[in-house]
């Protein structure tokens, strides 16, 4: 299967770890390693960086209309 050759791959690399589940023998719990963690916080803030960036861009004008939209786009997010 396609995802388990993902989170092989994933678990070679070191970015998340294998542990079985604790009660149930069947499954398996994987979560991130201390790599992962590192690689996924840096990602963030290089799309929090360019976001912020792009926000200055824009005029006074622009910010207020994204103001306005937030919550439609927030509702339409969740249904």
């Amino acid at each position: 299967e396609h995802g388990e050759r993902t989170v092989t791959s994933l678990e070679n690399d070191g970015y998340v770890v294998r542990r079985p589940h604790e009660t149930d023998g069947r499954q398996v719990v994987v979560s991130l390693a201390p790599k992962g963690e590192a690689t996924l916080l840096a990602d963030r803030k290089r799309r929090d960086a360019w976001l912020a960036q792009r926000l200055r861009e824009l005029s006074p004008e622009e910010r207020s209309v994204l103001r306005q939209a937030a919550p439609i786009l927030e509702k339409l997010g969740r249904s």
